[in-house]
């Protein structure tokens, strides 16, 4: 007696997984310029790290005697594996196997990849490439399946306030797996392959009347820059390093602290180029990004939704190789003012250092809310007000360099609760920028004056000297006023005073973070 044919046939399925779609799957997959779900696995993954979970998943069709005649694989591939030595689940979509649209074993599997990131309190890694729709198969219709009864997403919401969640569009994303796209704290999109659509082309045109290509409809054009995606890469591989670099700033779960590396860039560097990147004329734009590099560790800044609420920076680094949260406005576009979309970047970045107990480094230079008659369509105070209180129930440790600018209700979102506050000579804060304050409560004044515009610039330099950060130095309005090429030292002895207060951060976070 042996159960030597039973293993043959448990071998038989799993080659038969293996092959995916076939040859001629697999081919068309390459020919149009993309990689199947393994040969991505193994891209995202150290190398020989994969240990597939549900390998035998599928349809099978058995002769009289047990044989094996055909095997259609599940097609959603699962398992453990690990990046940088650090374990994390991963899966996705196989588009070689009827385009990605699910079977009932592969929605199972699907569903069950959240499950096992939370059992085991590791990352997960998504990477897709098919749709939401099943409609079962001519061997197997999609039969009544407690799948679709019980509450499936309310694993996809515990995943976001437990461990890291990221997320690739590689091809063609649509329906379900855009929803999980969208429900990860990091998400990149593939410029060359992917787009992420709610309905595809055919629909669109036969319920919209609208006859638009896939790239037209849900393209990196389109979703790098509303939001749907923090970033867009030029290709697969740039796509799955942006997600292997994004999971090495932050911890395996909410349990856990952030991991530190090894740093051999002095914490005490001086760089000379930041006491003059601020002009003297307070009308001239500067590019902040140009302060992020010399502060932080060379090379570390990680920049996230660059395309998105263009007026704030945000992005993950580290200073004496601890990481940090860094939030910073860009002056160069529409003044580094609060819009809406803005805010609302800000605030789910702010929820994602929040939840893995990322320290929060704030690089000020905000005039206050953008004003307008769309900013008033856009609902800009409240997505403003909804980021500033975010920012006030945050627990970890925060610090706020006051750069430039620092106006308005808008400023109060850049100041966490009991942070540390730095000053450069050239900051100046107030209820209202110089150019609003003046024109308000000087516009009569202004107009009698014999040389209107003369006059303005009076008050404007009047005004400004009272925003001066040297005052509010000497009142101990802020911790110290400081030549800006102390910041990075100043901001690592800072961070490591914070070692303490972060391991008593440990555990779920107080407040659900939202897609």
């Amino acid at each position: 007696m042996s159960w030597r044919d039973e293993a043959d046939r448990i071998a038989a399925r799993r080659a038969a997984a293996t092959a995916q779609g076939g040859p001629e799957g697999v081919e068309k997959q390459h020919n149009a310029g993309r990689l199947t779900v393994r040969e991505r696995i193994d891209a995202v993954l150290d190398p020989g790290s994969f240990d597939e979970v549900g390998r035998t998943a599928g349809d099978a069709e058995t002769g009289e005697n047990g044989e094996l005649l055909s095997f259609d694989p599940a097609n959603f591939v699962l398992g453990f594996g690990e990046i940088d030595g650090r374990p994390v689940v991963v899966g996705g979509e196989d588009f070689t196997l009827r385009g990605g649209s699910p079977t009932l074993a592969g929605l199972r599997k699907s569903v069950y990849a959240e499950k096992l990131a939370l059992e085991y309190r590791i990352p997960l890694v998504r990477l897709h490439e098919g749709s939401g729709g099943s409609v079962g198969t001519p061997k197997r219709p999609t039969p009544p399946s407690p799948v679709f009864d019980a509450p499936r997403f309310r694993t996809v919401a515990e995943t976001l306030a437990t461990v890291p969640v990221a997320s690739a569009a590689l091809g063609a994303v649509a329906g379900l797996p855009a929803a999980r796209l969208v429900s990860s704290h990091f998400s990149v999109m593939s410029k060359s392959t992917a787009q992420i659509l709610v309905a595809g082309p055919v629909v669109v045109k036969r319920a919209m009347g609208e006859d638009l290509t896939k790239d037209e409809l849900g393209g990196a054009q389109v979703h790098a820059k509303n939001g749907t995606v923090d970033n867009a890469a030029e290709d697969e591989a740039a796509s799955l390093a942006e997600i292997r670099t994004f999971l090495s700033y932050l911890p395996g779960n909410v349990w856990e602290l952030p991991p530190v590396m090894a740093c051999d860039d002095p914490e005490d560097r001086a760089e000379d180029s930041l006491v003059d990147i601020v002009p003297r004329d307070r009308r001239r734009a500067f590019d902040m990004r140009k302060v992020i590099g010399p502060v932080v560790d060379t090379g570390s800044f990680f920049e996230m939704g660059r395309g998105y609420g263009r007026s704030q920076i945000t992005g993950l680094a580290r200073l004496g190789g601890r990481p940090v949260g860094i939030w910073a406005n860009d002056g160069r576009f529409l003044a580094g003012s609060m819009t809406a979309d803005g805010a609302q970047k800000a605030r789910r970045f702010l929820e994602l250092c929040e939840t893995f107990h990322l320290p929060v480094i704030s690089l000020i230079d905000e005039p206050g809310f953008w004003i307008g008659s769309q900013a008033e369509k856009d609902a800009t105070i409240r997505h403003g007000a909804n980021v500033v209180l975010t920012a006030a129930m945050l627990s970890v440790p925060w610090a706020s360099v006051m750069i430039r600018r620092s106006f308005g209700v808008a400023q109060a979102a850049h100041y966490g609760p009991g942070g540390y506050v730095l000053a450069w000579p050239s900051a100046e804060t107030g209820p209202l920028p110089v150019e609003g304050g003046v024109a308000i409560a000087y516009r009569r004044e202004i107009e009698a004056a014999a040389d209107p515009d003369a006059k303005r610039r009076e008050l404007e330099e009047a005004m400004a000297a009272k925003q001066s950060p040297f005052p509010r130095a000497e009142a101990f309005a802020v911790h110290e006023l400081i030549d800006p090429r102390e910041t990075r030292g100043l901001l690592c002895r800072w961070l490591k005073r914070q070692a303490p207060k972060l391991e008593t951060l440990k555990g779920p976070p107080r407040f659900l973070p939202r897609p």
